[in-house]
């Protein structure tokens, strides 16, 4: 069992984030369907329901602008810089582990796969430097 652990031990990391977007998922059916009781109670009382109330339902259930708060109306994240950021140091970070194995007293076949890690998220950065500087900020 030791083995298997030390072996899949990464697998924790994606099996938390489903964890995580059901549980994201049910806090969004639970707030729909308390919505929907609060507006089934003002129309037992023949009263006229908040505009606020309202756009609560306007929203998709699985919108996730409120749960990380850095999307825009437009679904797209607010701030490239932050992702440039990110994905160059992690380029960075693997780029050192893939050159310099012996450093982190790994055995030298790392290499290649570090590389293409370091590669692909090379990549990213500059795909969100070029985002960021294309980007126009909303002056609202």
């Amino acid at each position: 069992m030791e083995d298997l652990f030390r072996s899949y031990w990464w697998l924790l990391f994606p099996m938390a984030w489903f964890v995580f977007g059901g549980f994201s998922s049910w806090l969004n059916y639970r707030k729909q369907r308390e919505t929907l009781k609060l507006l089934k109670t003002y129309a037992d009382k023949g009263q006229e329901p908040p505009e606020a109330l309202l756009r609560v339902l306007d929203k998709p259930i699985d919108s996730d602008t409120e749960a990380w708060g850095g999307a825009s109306r437009s679904g797209r994240p607010a701030n490239y810089w932050s992702l440039f950021g990110l994905f160059a140091v992690l380029a960075g970070g693997f780029g050192i582990a893939a050159y310099m194995p012996e450093t982190f007293g790994v055995d030298m076949g790392v290499r290649f796969p570090f590389t293409v890690v370091a590669l692909t998220m090379g990549a990213v950065a500059v795909w969100a430097l070029i985002s960021a500087m294309m980007t126009r900020r909303d002056r609202s």
